[in-house]
């Protein structure tokens, strides 16, 4: 079913990035990687009417009732100068970070989304999302993420110390991060980039004419058969991508 228009906005200056994947590969790296975004953010935000961070935003998220990950404070820090300076923030969660609740939602003030949504930029429908669990194949995961998502599994799962549970998820992660690190970095081609086959299929039936995700840790911006654009944006663990629309289109740059 297609989702609906959650909102049209007239491109100022919109901002979008994707899997940052704050807490990988360790802690001194990840503090590196926390400060950049940390200056990126500072740079975008006298001319930013709004930031789409498009899933992964760490490497692994949970939240219990009364607890959650800590870290990440100068990042938090930021989204919260960012909404309380008036410019909202939408966070997707990822396949690392599904599990957030409504802790940033209260805290920060962010907007959480846990599937793509279509928004208007000047007029132009756009499908916004991570990515993961889209297209054809990948029934494994789509499986897991299955069972991540049921309730009844997240309660037995938060019946776990946390001292625990992070461990069992964090060591999960890294493991998933390793198998699946050179097959995220490497370009399928057309007809087995199954995000790319996503988007041809849905501007087919005409539900957007920009798709941007993430997810795929590979920048790619391809042109899709009736004119629209299927753009990746991603990873910021060796590239830092991210995507500026304004009046005049959007533009892809990695930020130094």
């Amino acid at each position: 079913m297609q989702p609906e228009l959650i909102f049209s906005l007239d491109a100022k200056k919109i901002f979008f990035a994707s899997d940052f994947h704050l807490g990988a590969p360790n802690a001194e790296l990840s503090r590196i990687r926390e400060d950049a975004i940390c200056r990126w953010l500072d740079g975008i935000m006298p001319n930013a009417q709004a930031v789409f961070i498009l899933g992964d935003v760490f490497d692994f998220w949970y939240e219990y009732k009364y607890t959650v990950p800590k870290g990440y404070i100068r990042f938090l820090a930021k989204l919260a100068q960012l909404t309380d300076s008036g410019i909202p923030v939408y966070l997707f969660t990822g396949n690392h970070d599904l599990w957030m609740k409504d802790y940033l939602i209260n805290e920060i003030g962010v907007s959480i989304y846990r599937a793509p949504i279509i928004i208007e930029i000047n007029n132009e429908r756009v499908m916004v999302g991570h990515g993961d669990g889209l297209g054809p194949g990948d029934y494994r995961y789509k499986f897991l993420k299955s069972v991540f998502t049921n309730k009844t599994c997240q309660w037995i799962f938060s019946r776990l110390h946390p001292n625990l549970a992070f461990y069992i998820a964090q060591l999960s992660s890294r493991r998933s991060r390793i198998q699946t690190a050179h097959n995220d970095e490497v370009f399928k081609g057309n007809e087995a980039e199954w995000l790319y086959l996503y988007a041809k299929n849905k501007e087919a039936q005409k539900w957007a004419k920009y798709f941007i995700f993430g997810h795929r840790h590979l920048h790619l911006d391809m042109e899709l058969p009736l004119g629209g654009r299927y753009i990746n944006l991603g990873e910021w663990i060796k590239e830092r991508y991210f995507l500026e629309w304004s009046q005049s289109g959007y533009s892809v740059s990695a930020f130094q």
